[in-house]
């Protein structure tokens, strides 16, 4: 659901008011009851959830830093992850 802006055309109150795309937009000011007017908004942002998006979350499972293969530059493999990650 977006969220639209609002400004009373009697007081100037601003807010943004999180609603459905089917819902009738808001008539009246929460503050003095003024006619209010649809603001036009800049668009939609994009909302991530969950723990994110990496660009090593798609990478090749055999580049990556293991016991059974060097990485970073070395010629031993891994003990751990050496390069901060």
């Amino acid at each position: 659901m977006p969220t639209y802006e609002y400004e009373c055309k009697a007081c100037g109150h601003s807010f943004a008011h999180f609603q459905g795309m089917s819902e009738e937009p808001l008539a009246a000011c929460p503050e003095c009851g003024g006619k209010l007017h649809r603001l036009i908004g800049s668009g939609a942002g994009v909302i991530f959830k969950g723990s994110g998006f990496y660009s090593t979350d798609y990478k090749n499972a055999s580049t990556k830093c293991g016991r059974n293969r060097p990485c970073c530059g070395r010629d031993a493999p891994c003990d751990s992850r050496p390069c901060g990650d």
